[in-house]
């Protein structure tokens, strides 16, 4: 399960920007997670709530913000969205020549601090 190792590694970065900035507790912390990340949304919730004990962010709320599966055609032009975790043709003439352009991202987009 990765997501105890991201959920250790999230909270370590969250906690050394509040101490930088002089703040003694982390109340949320919002993500952005690409459907196509890899990342059991349910797993890393539960690992954030077991890492956190102990730490400045022991009573945070972990708030996950999904990316939907993005990307264009190289053949015929058109952009998709999609709700899969994978996609291998284009949804509009099937062809393989696509380019996936968000939906596999992690990333913290705030925080709230006290």
């Amino acid at each position: 399960m990765h997501e105890a190792s991201i959920a250790i590694s999230l909270i370590e970065t969250v906690s050394a920007l509040c101490q930088k900035e002089g703040y003694n507790s982390i109340e949320s912390v919002r993500l952005k997670v690409g459907k196509a990340a890899g990342i059991l949304p349910d797993a890393l919730l539960f690992a954030f709530d077991v890492a956190k004990a102990g730490t400045l962010a022991s009573q945070a709320e972990l708030v996950i913000e999904y990316i939907p599966l993005g990307g264009f055609c190289r053949e015929c032009g058109s952009q998709f969205e999609s709700q899969e975790r994978y996609i291998f043709a284009c949804p509009d003439c099937k062809s393989s020549a696509i380019k996936i352009t968000r939906g596999d991202e992690m990333q913290i987009i705030d925080m709230e601090v006290n």
